[in-house]
């Protein structure tokens, strides 16, 4: 692991670099992959009366920002489900990521629908995303929002928004977003601000990687899942 957190691991074969921003970085593709971002999740909750905290869009754009300035990323591929729901496109809402792709005119976005993109409907024109259809073969993986293992290659997916839940004593439990590796098929924990998590169902033969705000670390197999 490096002073900064990140964890790069061989995944079938090929490196993979986890980062402590719940993303991966494919450094020789100069890209980050982000899985399920969910912009707009809050306001789509407030617009139905629920009060939910404020600024999630801010914070995860900020991420965003962050990440493409310390690795000089040319590309985010979003591996679906970037915006929540066809709510997610409020005025306040849209008028941020208008000055957060401003911010980033160079920079390459291809979104690959998820079942929330379906719902939500394509990010505007404006935006200028490349969108496109599960799997995108890209730099030797297959690319998707589902899980779902294909013939063709090794598949990383978002979708299930993975965490681990890590035991102490006298019943403490802590429960961590994961990226979650298998034999076929390696999950991305949700990238975005205000989403929930759901606990892994590993195996003996697969591999998690618990995920704080300081580092990615990974999970023995006794002592977890």
């Amino acid at each position: 692991m490096s002073a900064d957190g990140v964890l790069t691991v061989a995944i079938a074969g090929r490196p993979l670099t986890l980062l402590p921003e719940k993303a991966i970085w494919l450094a020789e593709a100069a890209t980050l992959l982000v899985a399920d971002a969910h912009v707009g999740k809050a306001v789509s909750f407030r617009s139905l009366g629920v009060p939910v905290p404020r600024g999630t869009t801010s914070e995860t754009l900020g991420l965003l920002s962050a990440l493409v300035v310390r690795h000089a990323a040319q590309r985010i591929i979003f591996l679906g489900d970037f915006l929540h729901s066809a709510r997610s496109h409020a005025t306040a809402t849209l008028a941020t990521l208008s000055a957060w792709r401003n911010a980033h005119a160079g920079l390459q976005l291809t979104l690959i629908r998820g079942n929330h993109d379906d719902r939500a409907g394509d990010p505007p024109a404006g935006l200028h995303f490349e969108v496109v259809d599960e799997p995108l073969p890209f730099a030797g993986w297959l690319l998707c929002h589902h899980p779902t293992p294909r013939a063709e290659g090794y598949v990383l997916a978002g979708h299930t928004h993975p965490c681990v839940v890590m035991r102490g004593r006298a019943r403490d439990r802590l429960r961590l977003p994961c990226f979650h590796f298998g034999p076929t098929v390696g999950v991305l924990p949700a990238f975005g601000s205000f989403t929930g998590m759901f606990p892994v169902a590993a195996t003996v033969d697969d591999q998690v990687f618990a995920v704080t705000p300081e580092q990615v670390t990974a999970v023995p197999r006794l002592t977890a899942y």
